[in-house]
């Protein structure tokens, strides 16, 4: 057991203890470590001018894998044995790398407050292509650049130099993180701190993160009021705004079993500590409309952090991924010191962020049914923007088709009420049906008495119920379309 937090940041070795394990990253880098360059202005996540890259250790890898993340909403106990590249710690020698260079040449930078998010964003990028495809292509494609930066605003609306600064990178000059940061010290030290456990106590706040699931659970049986932080990415907006204090904080990050993702007898079973990131890639040719989906789910830097876990434990009415897994019929799994039960997500919400669990339960994973080739998949989200926005109305369709009869559908609309909601009036309506515009259109009224939307910010209660019928036409098309199109 160690009452510290490890932590090396541009190559050096930081052992971190009491109130500094508290702090944002962001606010340890700037005011602890004197590494100005990252910005702090949202403290949401949502500007990405704090984005520095985080490189972790997997089980039995020879060398770390680096990711960008929003540093404003990431703890430094939670980024426990990981290493921190800075835009501090970008240049070789005091040279500027490809990127810096490349916004410079193409004056990238406007005010200059959000250059260092932009060049950390855009470094990730170049890596991940350089490093997982050395002999790929030699320049970045302007799609590319654009996904890549959906968590990146700059103010100064300066994006065509930002473009065209990406544009002109040759991945060939660029060298990897993995080469740059290569140190074997760095790498021995990391594993065996990945071994020991944490515990650190400053000023009434306590910091656990046991390398047994077991001794997780005990935990949580002993202090009922522990707040359980995958990625902290809901959290830490609550806790900068000041709208929560948590003072016992728990996490499964050096839990092996945590960070467990496998397909076995047609479940995928994923582990708490698996990011979207993770999961997009891993469905990609699995379940190929769950990943689309997670492609606009949020920025890369959200995404890289946050979990499948934590969307079903923050219990939105407006979870992005809960439409998917309920007409998917997902399974939670549930553990305490007793032992572990499965639970139907349909059955796991009893009101609004209410969950069926028990005070000394734990998500230790989710179990997704891989759909059968018969299985039509349709998953919406409907928003003011396509990338990086809070969802307005989300919904999910599962139906098979019998020579142009609706033999089987399962629907589940998010944000028309408290909680995620099934459709089974629907549902029972459009069962045996033949599968026409005209049915779901008369489907559309069926939907509409069901829910009972709240008009908020977002939008009125009238649009939703509006939409909610609507996209019962648009999955009509969509499929028909699909129907019909060459193979």
């Amino acid at each position: 057991m160690r009452d510290y937090i490890l932590l090396y940041i541009n190559g050096q070795r930081h052992e971190i203890r009491g109130e500094q394990a508290f702090m944002s990253l962001s606010d340890y880098l700037r005011y602890e470590r004197s590494l100005t360059g990252t910005k702090v202005v949202c403290a949401e996540g949502d500007c990405g001018a704090c984005t520095i890259l985080k490189g972790t250790l997997a089980t039995g890898a020879s060398e770390l894998a680096y990711q960008a993340i929003n540093s404003c909403i990431a703890f430094v106990n939670l980024l426990d044995c990981s290493h921190i590249v800075t835009v501090e710690g970008l240049k070789d020698n005091g040279v500027l790398n490809p990127v810096q260079n490349a916004m410079v040449q193409h004056h990238g930078a406007q005010c200059g407050f959000c250059t260092p998010g932009f060049v950390c964003t855009l470094t990730d990028l170049c890596n991940e292509h350089v490093h997982q495809r050395p002999k790929g292509q030699q320049h970045l494609e302007e799609k590319q650049l654009r996904n890549a930066l959906t968590g990146n605003l700059c103010r100064c609306t300066g994006y065509a130099p930002i473009i065209e600064a990406g544009l002109s990178i040759d991945l060939q000059t660029f060298e990897p993180l993995q080469k740059r940061y290569n140190n074997s010290a760095m790498y021995e030290d990391l594993r065996k701190h990945l071994t020991l456990s944490v515990r650190v106590e400053s000023q009434g706040k306590l910091y656990y993160a046991p390398t047994q699931l077991a001794d997780a659970l005990a935990f949580k049986a002993a202090h009922a009021h522990a707040k359980l932080f995958s990625s902290a990415t809901d959290m830490g907006v609550l806790i900068n705004k000041d709208r929560a204090n948590p003072t016992t904080i728990t996490s499964l990050n050096l839990v092996p079993e945590a960070h467990l993702l496998a397909e076995e007898a047609g479940m995928i079973s994923v582990g708490a500590r698996i990011s979207l990131t993770e999961l997009e890639r891993f469905t990609r040719h699995r379940i190929p409309e769950f990943s689309r989906l997670l492609r606009i789910f949020a920025s890369p830097q959200i995404k890289n952090k946050g979990t499948l876990v934590g969307n079903v434990a923050n219990a939105s009415p407006i979870a992005d991924t809960l439409p998917f897994l309920f007409v998917a019929n997902a399974e939670i799994e549930l553990a305490n010191q007793q032992g572990r039960r499965r639970i139907n997500i349909n059955q796991l919400y009893t009101g609004y962020k209410q969950l069926d669990m028990r005070s000394d339960e734990l998500i230790t994973r989710i179990l997704i049914p891989v759909p059968s080739e018969e299985d039509i998949i349709k998953l919406y989200k409907v928003s003011n923007r396509k990338d990086l926005d809070i969802s307005t109305f989300t919904a999910g369709f599962r139906l098979r088709l019998n020579q142009g009869q609706i033999s089987e559908i399962a629907i589940a609309y998010g944000g028309v009420g408290p909680t995620v909601m099934r459709m089974p009036q629907t549902e029972a309506f459009l069962t045996g049906q033949p599968f026409t515009r005209e049915t779901l259109a008369a489907a559309g009224a069926v939907a509409r008495s069901e829910i009972k939307p709240i008009s908020d910010v977002r939008a009125s209660a009238d649009y939703r119920l509006q939409v909610a019928e609507n996209i019962l036409i648009k999955l009509w098309h969509e499929v028909s379309e699909g129907a019909l199109a060459p193979a």
